[in-house]
């Protein structure tokens, strides 16, 4: 298990997490319903390109809200699309995008650059075997 945390502060960012797979494809809901989580609690998994790690939106309780309520835009929840709308509870610097609004998916994108592992410097790729 992995703990993320804020590369600026050091502020754990996540609760503990494991490597692991999205628990669902595409979903279609009913309007104004949020789908349930790409991830499951407890994994997360590297974009394609490894400048993002997907998970699950109870799993970085490090975080809060943007300052900026611009940032905090959508309907039924935050739909992501105007920038990064989490920060780091500690110091406040962006850390990620959640994306929970009733036409998006239902995650949080945690930027790698924002992070390292338990104060061990950045996010090595691949992760080390846990």
């Amino acid at each position: 298990m992995t703990i993320l945390r804020c590369v600026n502060c050091g502020q754990p960012l996540t609760s503990e997490v494991a490597l692991g797979e999205p628990s669902r494809g595409a979903e279609l809901m009913a309007a104004h319903e949020i789908v349930s989580p790409r991830m499951d609690a407890g994994t997360f998994e590297v974009d394609f390109d490894a400048s993002l790690l997907i998970l699950h939106p109870d799993d970085v309780p490090g975080s809060a809200p943007h300052p900026d309520s611009r940032r905090r835009s959508g309907c039924c929840g935050f739909a992501g699309q105007d920038g990064p709308n989490l920060v780091c509870g500690g110091c406040g610097v962006e850390v990620a995008t959640k994306e929970s609004d009733c036409w998006t998916d239902n995650l949080v994108a945690l930027i790698v650059a924002a992070t390292d592992v338990a104060g061990s410097g950045p996010l090595p790729f691949p992760l080390p075997d846990e």
